[in-house]
């Protein structure tokens, strides 16, 4: 955890590097795209910090045709505030994705358009552990809800081709979180789910967990389009860095 620490707080460390998460944050960049936000620096140089903020993990690359775009990772962020600021959340009222309120939040600014998160973060553990967790186990540190307020719910999550990640309350009632459309266990599974989003909305997310380093490198990848109101996305990149970031890692870590 102190090297990794000590990565991020290096990447971190240039005013450049600062900026190109700033400009990432808005939306992702391929490295021409950056290199025109700073007229005065080289693009080899430009080239040379992104790759210092990969290394930090900051910076998730991916492949879309014959461009790499580069995705903001704030996952080891949320570390350091962990690390040096205290919990990450505060309390239930603090959440920064609350899915109640996105369920049950009428009207609103929605329009059409799409986003795409992709987080990464490395688990300390054996990836058919973290499989395993992400699925079978997901009862155990998932912490979003749609169940009514004050009616305690359960999940069950069946990780094979039709199964679905449902969570039940009461003898009739429940909601599913996602329908599992592909499985290669323990390296892959994908799922369409609205994730807390209503109405007409198409979304998919996947997990990829690669080994590296005697550990779990877990790659997520979320898209959704659609009439998306505009704070969705912000919502589910912070309720993704808190759900896997802290939730998922902190409970396999501990077993």
């Amino acid at each position: 955890m102190e090297e990794e620490l000590s990565t991020v707080f290096k990447a971190l460390g240039h005013p450049i590097r600062r900026q190109i998460l700033d400009i990432l944050k808005q939306s992702p960049r391929t490295t021409g795209e950056l290199d025109e936000y700073f007229p005065d620096v080289t693009r080899y140089a430009i080239m040379k910090h992104l790759k210092i903020l990969e290394e930090g993990n900051l910076v998730v690359v991916r492949r879309e045709g014959k461009f790499k775009r580069n995705f903001l990772n704030a996952v080891p962020l949320q570390e350091m505030h962990r690390r040096w600021a205290g919990k990450y959340m505060q309390s239930n009222a603090s959440n920064l994705l609350n899915i109640r309120s996105v369920v049950e939040q009428k009207g609103g600014n929605g329009k059409m358009s799409e986003f795409r998160i992709e987080q990464e973060l490395f688990i300390d553990a054996p990836r058919e552990e973290v499989f395993k967790a992400l699925t079978e186990k997901v009862e155990y540190w998932w912490e979003f809800r749609i169940a009514p307020k004050g009616v305690t719910s359960h999940f069950t999550f069946d990780p094979v081709p039709g199964g679905q990640f449902i969570e039940k309350w009461g003898d009739k009632e429940g909601a599913i979180w996602g329908n599992v459309y592909y499985v290669n266990a323990p390296a892959e599974i994908r799922l369409f789910g609205h994730l807390g989003m209503q109405g007409a909305v198409n979304s998919a997310y996947t997990y990829r967990l690669l080994e590296k380093d005697g550990g779990t490198l877990l790659q997520l990848s979320h898209t959704a389009s659609g009439v998306i109101q505009e704070q969705w996305e912000q919502e589910h990149k912070k309720g993704w860095e808190y759900l896997l970031g802290t939730l998922l890692k902190d409970y396999v870590e501990k077993q």
